[in-house]
């Protein structure tokens, strides 16, 4: 009987007598692991396309990880869900991310089954079930599986990492974060770096310094207690975040362009085995630029956006080498199961041109072209939060076609490495076997001799739903147990079956030939027709990367496909089929609090994420903002939301009260009182945003506003905003009072700007009611509460 499961109160085992001389003691017995156990390493990367490692044919260099795979296996048929909260719900319960909740990324969640959110108890994590037999569990880095709407201080903390087993957790909880300047977490607790970056702070470092540590504190006083070390890093995600001598190393390396790499790591694929010699490469994509055809200018900027990634990649690499040998000095290395994957395929969300902001993508903003090169030589530093051009996106999802968030196989097919020198015989094998993200927990605990649990924590537990790769470790030929899987990500569809993939491509097979631009307006009557006639089918044993779609040589096989996806679709509750985009993002979801039109903000309190603050994003709204200013006068922040991806930050500078707002990092504004000083003592000093117009959001642009600045309700200035951001100001871009943490919403100071004065407290008002109307009731609202 496994130890999670429920066992009955046990009759003392001693003798409980009158007085101690005449009792026995009995002890209950310690939760120890059984002897020899192996510790287990997960490494899951973000948005690595099957083409980017060095293992698996790149140019890029990645020794570290290359010599992971050269003591141990690569798979070549990996495969995730397309999109990173998906993915790694099935990695950490080895259940499919409808079966969790997690359709999508946990700011898209819905309300339906599939799709809330919430991983539902039953659903229990590897971490959970290796904790009830001794272990030591921790989480390093990236989490994103938090119902977002819980991701504040106000919890509840029953879904964050330390509510769903992990004893310690350093990382951030939302999807990306900046890699200079990043939302941390300790546990429970928000916290700020230990450095900044003018003295050479970077997240992967600090991870792995962090990952370390935990590992030699418990090993320092149970030396054979094994651990479950879930270790993400914010890499490879957008910002492309790294020190300039890093993205130096490959000068002139991508000069030739996309195309010429994907030929270039097509050819390596098959030198190295790990694609079938008869392979044929995938198309160039309709919706990538011809290299070719581009200007000078153009070529010298996506030419140097990914030489920022290859750096990024390559210091990634390195310091996860610094972990590997920490656990070689140690000597728990030759009994760590280590798995190493990515969430998704390369990601596409820096558009066809590239971005100096990866915000902008989730607005709906394109780039610019001449902005983008002013800043070429910035990239990669703490000033932008870029991403490189769609062409390297297909370019490092070689052999396949597409990207991240569409079920092709560029989207779903990822470099997995499996290393356990003390438990695998092969080194340096390639595996073929059909595998997916669901398989790896099953594999833990074939691999450790434990049968999954039936209760934890008192939860039945529903069924794994993945497949143990045990039987690969040493047989090549081994047959692949995982036969039928179906993907859907955003309405794009596919399902593989025993050699064979159906594909339902969303809204078509590029958006150049849906006729349909990225972020276009959903019309369902086109799906549904697309879901009648645009099915395509591919035969993955004579075509490993899809180029051959024999939809209408093969037309029953294809129907009883499509048949097969929707009873899938009803066992893992996939419906209803949603293909909104990042439309999905700005649906309202129920929060810990009820409804209300006014909030209280307090002095000296963490900073309440995103989706637990107002939406003030093309909406009237005011902030009031309660302190004492000492005499001399006072400067800094006295409210902001947002960061240099976007935003806005009401603030003291130079002696003046100032409204400052970033659109993306496109163009900032300022709103200046017409007179300079602040007056000493108590005051509340408030801005009132107006809309003037209506958002455009398909193109990108929220509502143009007026704003009028007070002090104890008398205007000292106001001005206009002729744009402002329609959708959200970033995934960081929570309320802060008295102070800019991260990185600076306007360019005119550094972070954190802390207001040097006391904030007390601040009122945000979205009732849209004018501030002169109720000054007198909005400082007796401050002082009551």
């Amino acid at each position: 009987m496994a130890l999670t499961e429920y066992k009955p109160p046990q009759a003392f085992p001693g003798v409980v007598g009158r007085t101690f001389d005449v009792s026995k003691q009995a002890w209950p017995a310690p939760n120890r692991a059984k002897a020899g156990a192996p510790n287990v390493l997960f490494i899951v990367l973000d948005d690595t396309g099957f083409g980017h490692l060095g293992c698996y044919g790149s140019p890029i260099h990645t020794p570290n990880l290359d010599a992971l795979a050269a003591d141990g296996l690569r798979y070549n048929n990996m495969h995730t869900t397309a999109l990173c909260s998906p993915s790694r719900s099935c990695i950490i319960t080895g259940r499919n991310h409808h079966s969790n909740g997690m359709a999508c990324i946990t700011e898209g969640a819905t309300g339906y089954p599939g799709s809330d959110g919430y991983i539902p108890f039953e659903n229990g994590f590897l971490s959970e079930i290796l904790l009830q037999h001794g272990y030591n569990t921790y989480a390093i880095g990236k989490w994103h599986l938090t119902p977002s709407e819980q991701s504040s201080a106000a919890g509840p903390y029953d879904r964050w990492p330390l509510g769903r087993g992990f004893e310690r957790f350093y990382g951030f909880m939302g999807g990306d974060t900046n890699q200079y300047y990043p939302d941390l977490v300790r546990d429970n607790s928000q916290t700020e770096p230990p450095k900044t970056p003018e003295q050479g702070y970077h997240l992967t470092p600090d991870l792995v310094t962090r990952a370390k540590a935990m590992i030699a504190d418990s090993k320092q006083v149970a030396p054979d207690k094994p651990f479950f070390m879930y270790f993400c890093p914010g890499a490879m995600h957008a910002p492309h975040h790294v020190p300039k001598e890093w993205a130096d190393k490959y000068k002139g390396m991508f000069d030739a362009g996309w195309d010429a790499y994907r030929e270039k790591v097509f050819a390596k694929q098959k030198e190295l085995g790990l694609v079938p010699a008869d392979t044929t490469l995938s198309r160039h994509d309709p919706d990538v630029q011809d290299w070719e055809k581009l200007s000078a200018d153009e070529r010298r900027l996506y030419a140097r956006m990914m030489e920022v990634f290859a750096g990024f990649l390559e210091h990634t690499d390195h310091y996860i080498g610094e972990l590997i040998a920490f656990l070689k000095d140690i000597g728990e290395y030759d009994n760590t199961l280590i798995m190493l994957i990515s969430d998704n395929g390369a990601s596409a969300e820096g558009g066809p041109t590239g971005s100096v902001n990866e915000n902008k993508f989730f607005n709906n903003v394109p780039d610019d072209l001449k902005k983008n090169l002013a800043a070429i030589d910035e990239l990669g530093g703490p000033k932008h939060f870029n991403h490189y051009a769609w062409g390297w996106t297909h370019a490092g999802n070689t052999p396949f076609r597409r990207w991240k968030r569409e079920t092709y196989r560029g989207g779903v097919s990822d470099p997995f490495i499996v290393t356990w020198p003390k438990g695998i015989k092969s080194k340096g094998a390639i595996r073929t076997q059909y595998c997916h993200a669901i398989d790896l927990v099953p594999t833990v605990l074939d691999a450790l001799g434990l049968e999954p649990p039936t209760q934890i924590r008192g939860v039945t537990q529903s069924p794994l739903e993945g497949f143990s790769l045990r039987s690969s470790f040493e047989d090549a030929a081994a047959p692949s147990l995982h036969v039928t899987q179906y993907f859907e990500m955003f309405g794009h569809r596919s399902l593989y079956h025993d050699g064979w993939r159906a594909v339902c491509p969303w809204p078509g097979p590029s958006f150049s030939e849906a006729g349909l631009p990225f972020g276009a307006p959903i019309d369902y009557h086109k799906l549904i027709e697309l879901d009648a006639r645009g099915w395509e089918l591919y035969n993955l044993n004579e075509d490993f990367a899809e180029t051959n779609n024999l939809a209408e040589k093969q037309r029953d096989r294809l129907i009883a496909m499509i048949g097969m996806w929707y009873v899938e679709a009803g066992k893992y509750k996939v419906l209803p089929i949603d293909s909104r985009g990042t439309a999905r993002l700005a649906d309202e979801r129920p929060q810990i609090a009820v409804n209300r039109k006014k909030y209280i903000y307090y002095g000296g309190t963490q900073i309440v994420p995103p989706n637990a603050a107002p939406r003030l994003v093309n909406v009237p709204h005011s902030v009031s903002v309660h302190a004492n200013v000492p005499k001399g006068g006072a400067e800094g922040v006295l409210y902001a939301m947002g960061s240099d991806e976007g935003g806005f930050s009401f603030y003291v500078h130079n002696g003046k009260l100032t409204y400052g707002y970033n659109y993306v990092s496109d163009q900032t504004f300022k709103v200046e009182a017409d007179a300079s000083g602040i007056p000493e003592g108590d005051h509340v000093f408030s801005f009132e945003f107006t809309p003037t117009g209506k958002p455009d959001i398909a193109k990108g642009k929220g509502v143009p506003a007026k704003i009028k600045l007070f002090v104890d309700g008398k205007e000292v200035g106001r001005g206009d905003l002729p744009v402002t951001i329609p959708l959200q100001l970033g995934l960081s871009a929570g309320v802060s009072l008295g102070a800019n943490p991260g990185s600076p919403v306007m360019p005119d100071y550094k972070s954190p700007f802390a207001f040097t004065g006391t904030v007390k407290k601040a009122l945000v008002d979205v009732t849209g009611e004018s501030i002169q109307d109720k000054a007198a009731q909005m400082k007796i609202y401050l002082a009551r509460q």
